[in-house]
């Protein structure tokens, strides 16, 4: 339940000046970085005005997805209004949060290997409270208390509001819980801390949960049923982004393309919202639309798309206007739709491959990513070959493949025999993966002696004298730094490449974004 008067605080808080985070590791892919997911990345110093931040200290570190990270920035925002700072520094805290997922086994393990990391930190300072948040939350609930005895809160995603009445249940010395899923919460009254210190790149939430039943899938269980932010609120977010001097937003959403404000509510229940609300409803595309209007000097991302989700409206959104990214993340998981029926995925290979060819003729520079699992239960050599068959005739960009993870609770774990040796899902796998790596080098090769835009994030980790950044298309540039800065936006020729990396040198400023 949410107490007004923290509501209130929460939704008339400023937050000024933010410090952000210093990225310092991400999920590396098997040929690409993906700039969506987050192995521990932990936030640097907070300070709110008006508020006497150094009497309390959290430590918060983030694993999984972009809307994670997302959420680490509202419970950094929530916790500064309880008078509580931000270190990097987790044996000073007095409060340590992991931010979990829960869509593989391998990253719920990698949480409790960071749990048996807190318990020595625990032992040194014993007053220190932990907290576990997010999809591992969710599924576990009180189980985790009785599994993990170093853990003293358990939230759920949904829950973050009732974070000052949790931390009073463990001071008050008893465990606290709060998983309860909501059918209205968006956090779209919260002004996030930004984490990330380039002050460039920024996440804008805009739906929260997942109506696709895929069958491999934990997400419609931890994160509920699909509902949409106000656009009015989202507008509100990215204005003061602008105010703040980034250069650009990436609107998320676990399937982001469904978004639709009709005045609140489930999306599910929208045949039953008044004629108004109907006909007056905002879908994806105009919202697309509606924030590249406004902010013609941002770049614009989104992330992740859905097949059976992403309509032709927005694409030609994406064709109309400069500053939206020509770049789609488009998992489709299988080329068989043997399999792909069997997952519950709503569209079949030749409908992919039309929304593919839609694409391309589109937005013929457009970028294309993908998803792919290995071994999901029954798959045969003739399905394991239609996803090879698929992947040559997409070629994609970069991709993020997996071998099949049962999770518990999943129809498929319910339904389904996993019945493929991980003998057969790894050498599966790694096949997958050596043709992503010819059509990811295809791919950058494409850009040599070419010159793109690209927008500065970073130092390059490898030199200290180049900077890196990213094209349109999400494909990273490393060029010498001269008298540039991050946040530029640089004209760089292309002469080398990678099969992840563009390697240039830079002509200067440019006219476009």
């Amino acid at each position: 339940m949410i107490h007004t008067k923290t509501h209130n605080k929460l939704k008339n808080n400023s937050l000024k000046n933010p410090k952000a985070l210093t990225s310092t590791s991400y999920t590396q892919s098997y040929t690409h970085k993906n700039p969506n997911q987050y192995n521990g990345e932990t936030i640097g110093s907070q300070v709110v005005e008006g508020k006497n931040t150094h009497n309390k200290k959290v430590y918060i570190e983030s694993y999984g997805c972009s809307m994670n990270f997302a959420d680490s920035e509202v419970v950094a925002s929530i916790l500064s209004t309880e008078g509580f700072e931000t270190i990097v520094e987790m044996k000073e805290a007095d409060l340590v949060l992991i931010n979990t997922c829960s869509i593989r086994d391998k990253a719920e393990q990698t949480v409790r290997k960071r749990l048996e990391k807190f318990n020595a930190v625990k032992r040194i300072n014993p007053k220190m409270k932990v907290g576990v948040l997010g999809c591992m939350a969710e599924r576990l609930k009180e189980k985790f208390l009785e599994e993990e005895k170093i853990v003293d809160m358990v939230v759920g995603p949904d829950a973050y509001k009732d974070l000052p009445n949790l931390l009073q249940e463990i001071e008050s010395g008893r465990n606290a819980v709060n998983v309860i899923l909501s059918k209205e919460e968006t956090y779209g009254d919260i002004a996030p801390v930004r984490l990330q210190s380039n002050g460039v790149s920024a996440f804008v939430s805009i739906t929260r949960g997942c109506d696709n039943m895929c069958t491999f899938c934990v997400v419609p269980f931890t994160r509920g049923r699909e509902r949409s932010r106000d656009p009015k609120s989202i507008l509100e977010e990215i204005n003061d982004l602008v105010s703040k001097g980034f250069k650009e937003v990436t609107l998320l959403g676990q399937n982001v393309d469904s978004y639709l404000w009709y005045g609140g509510g489930l999306k599910k229940d929208f045949d039953k919202a008044t004629t108004l609300q109907q006909k007056t409803a905002v879908n994806f595309a105009q919202l697309l639309s509606l924030v590249a209007q406004e902010h013609h000097k941002m770049r614009i991302r989104f992330s992740t798309s859905n097949p059976q989700d992403l309509t032709l409206d927005v694409i030609h959104a994406m064709a109309t206007f400069d500053n939206i990214c020509k770049h789609i993340h488009l998992p489709v998981q299988s080329g068989s739709d043997r399999i792909l029926k069997k997952m519950n995925r709503l569209h079949t290979r030749q409908e992919y491959f039309d929304l593919i060819d839609n694409i391309k003729k589109i937005i013929p520079e457009c970028s294309i990513s993908q998803d792919l699992i290995a071994g999901f239960p029954t798959e045969t050599e003739e399905d394991h070959k239609d996803t090879l068959s698929l992947m040559d005739y997409v070629q994609y960009h970069f991709g993020f493949m997996f071998s099949y993870s049962e999770r518990p609770g999943t129809l498929a774990e319910r339904k389904l025999e996993d019945d493929i040796s991980e003998e057969v899902k790894l050498r599966r796998l790694q096949e997958i993966i050596e043709k992503q790596r010819v059509h990811s080098r295809h791919r950058t090769a494409g850009y040599k002696d070419k010159t793109v835009c690209v927008l500065i994030e970073r130092e390059s980790k490898k030199s200290e004298f180049q900077w890196s950044g990213r094209t349109s298309q999400n494909t990273v540039v490393v060029f010498p730094k001269e008298h540039y800065k991050v946040g530029d936006f640089v004209d760089v020729k292309i002469n080398d490449c990678t099969s992840a990396t563009l390697i240039g040198i830079p002509l200067g400023i440019s006219e476009t974004i």
